[in-house]
């Protein structure tokens, strides 16, 4: 009696050993399909284009698949009743299959092909723009008429404010602009 209570507790711990032992190495397993998608995340932290962006994320995608199907194989393909098909039933899924992914591919395509006629890059930047308007533009100078003519006869513009690329240079400009301004309306008081 003493003896069976020993080989029964010799036996669950023989088992529970046996599986802590399975379940370590199918970790091992799955440990470098668990390093691919860290690596594949890690690349998708750094900078990238759109459509390197949606390969990453294909990956990523196949990846994460590939390690969940391997950390937990009960939740895999069934093995019930429909595991065993007819390889006509096989090859007629595969041919349908086969014929949707061709129709996705044209309308993909074609998709590409018309939006790439109909887009148009400066209205989307433009799109939300302040200027943009039906209405008319209108500007108004500072000065009509001859005191106009005396202006564009008086002012000087430098050189470095023809085509100004900085804001420090902008800003010099206009600030040069704005001294020719006050100085001409003095002297054209006078």
């Amino acid at each position: 009696m003493f003896n069976k209570d020993y080989t029964q507790w010799f036996y669950v711990c023989v088992l529970l050993c046996f599986l802590c032992s399975f379940n370590a190495q199918a970790k091992k397993k799955c440990k470098p399909l668990l390093e691919k998608l860290h690596n594949i995340q890690s690349l998708q932290r750094s900078s990238y284009s759109a459509k390197r962006g949606q390969s990453l994320r294909a990956r990523e995608d196949k990846a994460r698949e590939k390690w969940w199907q391997c950390e937990h194989p009960s939740y895999g393909k069934s093995k019930g009743k429909n595991y065993s098909k007819s390889k006509k039933q096989q090859s007629s899924k595969k041919k349908f299959k086969h014929q949707v992914n061709n129709q996705q591919r044209y309308v993909n395509y074609s998709m590409k092909k018309n939006s790439s006629r109909s887009f148009n890059y400066k209205d989307k930047k433009y799109a939300d723009s302040p200027f943009k308007t039906e209405r008319a533009i209108s500007l108004k100078s500072s000065y009509e008429g001859k005191m106009q003519q005396a202006w564009l006869s008086y002012y000087q513009q430098p050189k470095q404010c023809v085509k100004p690329k900085a804001i420090a240079t902008f800003a010099y400009c206009s600030e040069d602009r704005l001294a020719q301004k006050i100085a001409f309306e003095q002297s054209y008081k006078e």
